[in-house]
């Protein structure tokens, strides 16, 4: 299947509440988060886009949505936690991704992970960029070592105010030879 990203836009609200509402799409991340603040969630994610401080797409297939990829910005924290939850860490370049279910296993989250990794080598702004799946959701770590990032080990992340046991994954900087 051919993806094609675009920048989340408020019409997004549906597939908003699809991935991050679902039991099963969000059982490696503490559980689903209430539909209440989709809305507001959805509206900061379009002014963090328009704004430049994040990267925030969506992965289309055929006319549909399949999903979604991000890159974003925040302070890390080295204390087991981080989405800016902490202060005092280096800033840091974070890839997230999620498929609906009946887009999973065909490569697409894959495909939209090295897409967005090739724009952000492209843009050179965003430095190593870090992943952190759950330590028990495989397809995500195989995304991981399948796009070239590098396992670093085990942290307890933050993720919507719950700590998730993830991999800490890097994915080097371009160098100037590239």
């Amino acid at each position: 299947m051919r993806i094609r990203l675009r920048d989340v836009e408020l019409r997004d609200l549906d597939a908003y509440l699809a991935m991050r509402c679902d039991p099963v799409m969000m059982a490696e991340l503490g559980g689903p988060l209430p539909v209440e603040g989709m809305a507001a969630k959805l509206e900061r994610d379009v002014s963090d886009v328009a704004s430049g401080r994040a990267w925030i797409k969506m992965i289309d297939v055929a006319g549909s949505t399949a999903g979604t990829v991000a890159l974003w910005s925040h302070q890390d924290s080295p204390q087991d936690s981080h989405a800016g939850a902490g202060t005092g860490g280096a800033l840091i370049s974070e890839i997230g991704w999620m498929v609906l279910p009946r887009y999973q296993g065909c490569g697409l989250a894959k495909s939209a992970v090295r897409e967005l990794l090739d724009q952000a080598a492209a843009d050179r702004r965003w430095g190593a960029v870090h992943a952190f799946p759950a330590v028990t959701n495989g397809p995500s770590n195989g995304i991981c070592r399948a796009t070239g990032f590098r396992l670093l080990g085990e942290r307890r992340v933050e993720f919507a105010g719950r700590l998730i046991r993830s991999n800490h994954w890097v994915h080097p900087a371009p160098t100037e030879a590239d």
